[in-house]
């Protein structure tokens, strides 16, 4: 089998994104798209620290479009599109994120009902 060089920046991200370790995920993500007023909603089935792939219903999005995907727990990520097929799309992000902090749950102290938070403010233990 011949091997043959990537022709673009484009391609040599890709091939760096599929070979990275990736996590199989199901969450949304906002994408900020240049030119559109509000971000799109997708939903993330790959995430890697390279890129994601993600799933939207959205006609015009463009090989090579630069854009801004909004993760949980890590924020704005700067990135561009690497493919377009048909409801999916392929992300390489611009600089490297952590997967498994966009994983990670997000609890708020209200979210803890009230019985559990009260552990947290005595020993464990009892006197016999």
């Amino acid at each position: 089998m011949e091997s043959r060089e990537p022709l673009s920046v484009d391609e040599e991200v890709a091939a760096l994104s599929r070979s990275a370790d990736r996590d199989s995920l199901f969450l949304q993500a906002h994408v900020l798209i240049p030119g559109q007023a509000a971000p799109l909603v997708v939903r993330v089935r790959n995430l890697s620290a390279g890129g994601m792939l993600a799933e939207a219903t959205f006609r015009g999005l463009a090989q090579g479009a630069a854009i801004e995907v909004e993760l949980r727990n890590v924020g704005p990520v700067p990135g561009r599109i690497v493919w377009v097929g048909e409801g999916k799309f392929g992300i390489a992000f611009d600089r490297q994120v952590d997967p498994q902090a966009v994983r990670r749950q997000v609890v708020q102290k209200l979210e803890v009902p009230p019985h559990l938070s009260a552990l947290n403010k005595g020993p464990f233990y009892r006197r016999r």
